[in-house]
Order: structure tokens, then C-alpha cells, then sequence
């Protein structure tokens, strides 16, 4: 065995010692009861100075890190005790040079280049903190899922910090408490993009600046010039090859507790009820998409409605007011969900179910508050912290990838059948029936020299 293992199991038992529960992550790297967990960064910049600050304020030594932009390395290097961590602007270095003395390693690039560093993670037993949406294709993410469940060991999590809110909690207590019924429809709306899309594929070249590697920033994806502004470190967002939309920036947030409360499965049917025009270098400026969900044991089957942007006569594209907030003299926000029962409505203020509430205020009052039935987190960074030193179960970290993993694949699938331009459906395992070609869609190949190093997704 590995010295890399072994040092993990050993700080593991110290974590565990007195405890029998089965299912504590069994590799948890140490030398004594003081010793730290080490991290190492994927992405220093933007939001991934969010992971840097909490992994210092967690007390994690990091030793290396990998960030394409190097005007952002000051962000690991400027914390104190980390000055000497080994910077690179090339993620496959970190794991190369210390991939046997990394614990823990958060992964906070643009959409296309969440996976292969992630997979590398998960595949070399090291925990993993990959920002949402997990990954970039459904494939991927179907992956994920799979070198998770092989991969029993590492502890993982999603970043969609509202999963760890009270918000989607207290809408579950409500529909188990029976205030809506059965639940039928959820509609899902954002004010994303706010970055440019429905545009061509900007034209010509700009001198790559000094400090930027572009061959990194490319990564998986095919190659292409860089153009100022067009691209890093933001309006990639837009774009088919590195971006998944407004779908990919927020629904992982906003249509997190559909998946939470109902846990759907595959679509069974997605389709693009609108589009502002054809899916192109970028997504289009506005869509609207539907997508069914098989009925289970204990619940009949339901439908989603995910609104994005703008209509095509440039008004706000979401779901009209229903009755039930005109009566109170309230307009829908924003941004949200509205939730339609067979006997009630309930809606999500925001982006992150934080604000949930029946509708109208008269039923509110009527029902009250419902009997409290799940336990609430200590929070997103501190589940996954905890479960990784084993002071908690591996699925302490609620978003970890067997939860992420699917739901991304449904995220993955509005876009993938926007690209489509048509209905598609699914069977039970996420494999598209009607017309098996789009299933070449739902992965690409990475550029050569630009997957993983290692994928263990089991026999």
C-alpha cells in the first residue's frame, strides 16, 4: 500500500476513534491529532477566492494550487502560511507533483474544464469540491456520479451553497405536511444572462497577455484565439464550448430544491417550449424549457418550466402572476419558483430557496408552520470540512456527487436540447430514446492531452 494511503487511513482512525458508524470516509491523510488536511486549488481567482479564504479560515495548509491567470495567485499566496504553496498555471501539474500529498482539492474553473480535474480527484482518493454546474455535459456528470459510487473513500460536494439552507427544507415540510397536495408543476424563472449571448463567434486575435496561459484556459475544448474581453474571466459563461448558460450558472441554485424534495430521476421528456433564435457560438438570449418526470411510489408524476432572459419582444421572460399573489396585491419576483399543488401554491423568492411561502397570505396564516421533519446543516463548506476529516458520515456533504451528479445531467439536458432544437426523451438511465444521436451530443471529446489523468469509474 501507498504511503499516500496509509497516512490517510492513520488520521482517519484518530477522526474515528470511539465511533463505530459505518460509512465515515476511510482516507483522511495525517501525521498526529494536530496535523492539517491539505488542500490544493484549481482556480484561485473570482469564485474560487470564496474556497481559498474558507479553506484558510478552516485551517487547511495548502501546498500547491493551479490557476491559469497568474495576476490571481496573490490570493493563495498572500494568506499566511501559504506563501510557499507551488503555483502552476497547468491543473495537471498540481496533481503530477502532489497528488500524494493532497487531502483535499477544490476545482472552481469555467464549466469546461470542471471535469477532468475533478475525475482526476475523485479517481486518486482526494476529496473533492468542484463548483456548480458540476460539469459540462450530461456524460460527464454521469461519470462523476459513477467514480463516486466507485470511489467510497472520498468525500465530495457540489458548490450550491443554498443546498445547505433552510429554505428547500421548509418547502419539503410543507408538501409532507400536505399543504399543496400532490405537487404537479414547478416553474422556474431567472434574470440570467447577464453576459452576452445569441452573438457570433467574436472575430480575430489579441495578443495573449503575459501572465495568461490560453492553452490551459482552452484545456478540453477546441482551440481558438483569444480575443480581450470576449472570453476570460467572465463572458465565457455564454459560450457552447466553455459555458453552459444561464441553465448552467443558475439552475443548479434555483432548481436545486425540486431536486431535493421530489428526487425525480432522469427527465423523461425535455423540450424547448422557446428560443429567442437557434443555439449557435452561444446560447440564445432567451429559452423557455419543459421537461416531465416519471411518477414514483410514493408521489404521481410532475413537470418542470425553466424560464431564461428575455422573450423575443425583449419583455422579461417568465411565468405570468398567478391569482393567488394578485389578490394580495403582489407581483412575482425577479427571479424564483412558483410551486402548484392539487390544492395549493407556494412560492420561492430568489435564487436560492431561502424565501419559501404559501400563496396567498390568507392560506399562510390558515396553515401555519409545519412540523419540522429534516435536520438542518452547519453549512455548505462546514459539512463537506467535516465529513472529509471523518467527524461525519461521507454523506454529510449533501451535495456530494451521487445528488449532484444527476441533477446536473437534468440541468445539462435543457441545454442539450436546445442545441437539438427539438424534444427529446429519455429512458429511466438518461440514455436518449428518440433519437439516439443527440446521446453524441451529450459528450465530446477532450482535446488531446486534456482529459483526465486517471478516471476510476469501477470494473
Amino acid at each position: 500500500m501507498s504511503n499516500h494511503l496509509n497516512r490517510r487511513k492513520f488520521i482517519g482512525k484518530l477522526a474515528f476513534a470511539g465511533a463505530a458508524t459505518v460509512g465515515f470516509p476511510a482516507i483522511v491523510r495525517g501525521q498526529n491529532l494536530n496535523s492539517k488536511m491539505q488542500v490544493g486549488f484549481v482556480a484561485t481567482g473570482g469564485r474560487a477566492a470564496v474556497h481559498v479564504n474558507e479553506a484558510s479560515n478552516e485551517g487547511l495548509q495548502c501546498v500547491g494550487f493551479a490557476e491559469i491567470d497568474k495576476g490571481r495567485w496573490k490570493s493563495v499566496l498572500n494568506k499566511k502560511g501559504w506563501e510557499k504553496a507551488a503555483g502552476y498555471t497547468d491543473w495537471r501539474q498540481l496533481f503530477q507533483k502532489h497528488g500524494e500529498d493532497l487531502d483535499v482539492v477544490f476545482v472552481s474553473t469555467p464549466d469546461h474544464t470542471h471535469y477532468a480535474p475533478s475525475m482526476t480527484a475523485v479517481s486518486m482518493g482526494i476529496h473533492c469540491y468542484t463548483e456548480k454546474p458540476l460539469t459540462w455535459s450530461v456524460r460527464e456528470a454521469q461519470m462523476l456520479t459513477a467514480a463516486y459510487k466507485a470511489n467510497p473513500g472520498v468525500v465530495t460536494q457540489m458548490g450550491n451553497q443554498g443546498h445547505a439552507g433552510d429554505g428547500w427544507r421548509t418547502v419539503y415540510e410543507y408538501i409532507k405536511g400536505g399543504a399543496l397536495g400532490d405537487v404537479v408543476e414547478f416553474h422556474t424563472w431567472t434574470n440570467r444572462p447577464v453576459w452576452p449571448q445569441g452573438i457570433p463567434r467574436p472575430e480575430g486575435s489579441d495578443p495573449v497577455p503575459e501572465d495568461i496561459d490560453w492553452e490551459s484556459w482552452i484545456g478540453p475544448a477546441p482551440m481558438r484565439p483569444f480575443v480581450e474581453k470576449a472570453y476570460h474571466p467572465f463572458n465565457w459563461r455564454g459560450i457552447v464550448d466553455f459555458g453552459s448558460g444561464a441553465l448552467g450558472d443558475m439552475a443548479c441554485h434555483t432548481t436545486d430544491g425540486i431536486y431535493a424534495i421530489m428526487d425525480p430521476g432522469y427527465a423523461a421528456t425535455c423540450e424547448p417550449l422557446m428560443m429567442t433564435s437557434p443555439v449557435g457560438d452561444s446560447y440564445p438570449s432567451g429559452m423557455t424549457i419543459k421537461a416531465t418526470y416519471r411518477a414514483k411510489a410514493d408521489r404521481p408524476g410532475f413537470t418542470t418550466f425553466w424560464y431564461e432572459g428575455k422573450k423575443k419582444d425583449g419583455s422579461d421572460n417568465m411565468p405570468e402572476t398567478p391569482e393567488e399573489l394578485t389578490v394580495d396585491k403582489r407581483e412575482l419576483p425577479r427571479t424564483g419558483n412558483l410551486i402548484i399543488g392539487t390544492k395549493g401554491k407556494m412560492l420561492v423568492q430568489g435564487d436560492y430557496w431561502n424565501s419559501p411561502m404559501l400563496i396567498p397570505e390568507s392560506a399562510r396564516r390558515e396553515f401555519g408552520r409545519p412540523k419540522e421533519l429534516l435536520d438542518r446543516s452547519p453549512g455548505h463548506h462546514k459539512e463537506f470540512f467535516m465529513a472529509c476529516r471523518g467527524e461525519k458520515p461521507r454523506e454529510f456533504s449533501k451535495s456530494n456527487f451521487s445528488y449532484a451528479g444527476p441533477m446536473t445531467a437534468n440541468v445539462q439536458l435543457g441545454n442539450l436540447c436546445a442545441r437539438a432544437g427539438k424534444k427529446i426523451e429519455l429512458d429511466e438511465k438518461g440514455v436518449i430514446t428518440s433519437d439516439p444521436a443527440i446521446n453524441e451530443l451529450a459528450w465530446r471529446e477532450p482535446r488531446e492531452g486534456w482529459g483526465p489523468l486517471v478516471t476510476k469509474v469501477g470494473e
